[in-house]
């Protein structure tokens, strides 16, 4: 069957924990990263909510792809669905990514499950902002999760525009300026 790919647009990117022969910036059309999906253990409490990251319809996302050796397929694919199905949140889907320089390959991601009762749906960044500065759940603070994913998408040199602002809002508390109408 040769080689399989796997799309990461989180914590995956950065700690993958499965073996990996390559690891290419890769773009995933139809879909966006968002704080999307309420926690209510890890990064909240079922009385406070954090939010945490999923692949939501829309857009598109920046991330890496991981080249998994044939032979590591069945060991890597449980681990995925133990780490990433822990819950029904998530749906494993296999999707085609564009890697750099110009191939599209099949990958396995996780994209949120719409219908979950924990799907927040789509935030704007202050809103997303309020939940997260008050949410601390068990695996620490909702803000920290958010803070330390903007700053490893940046050593990465991936941008994300609405993480970004909700990063800065949670920084400093600013609300952006208002640009004149025209």
């Amino acid at each position: 069957m040769g080689d399989f790919w796997v799309f990461g647009y989180g914590s995956l990117m950065w700690r993958p924990g499965f073996q990996h022969s390559e690891a290419r910036r890769a773009r995933l059309q139809g879909y966006r990263r968002a704080l999307c999906l309420r926690s209510v253990v890890h990064r909240g409490t079922p009385e406070r909510p954090g939010l945490v990251l999923g692949l939501d319809r829309g857009g598109a996302c920046v991330g890496v792809a991981f080249r998994v050796d044939e032979s590591e397929r069945e060991a890597v694919t449980a681990y995925l669905r133990e780490r990433e199905l822990v819950t029904t949140a998530y749906r494993e889907r296999v999707l085609p990514v564009l890697l750099g320089g110009g191939a599209v390959v099949q990958a396995v991601t996780y994209v949120v499950d719409r219908h979950h009762p924990l799907y927040a749906g789509r935030l704007d960044p202050a809103h997303a902002a309020q939940i997260v500065k008050s949410a601390v759940g068990q695996s620490g603070v909702n803000a920290d999760y958010v803070l330390s994913t903007v700053s490893h998408l940046r050593s990465l040199d991936i941008r994300d525009p609405w993480l970004e602002d909700v990063a800065r809002r949670l920084r400093d508390g600013s609300e952006p300026s208002v640009p004149p109408a025209a």
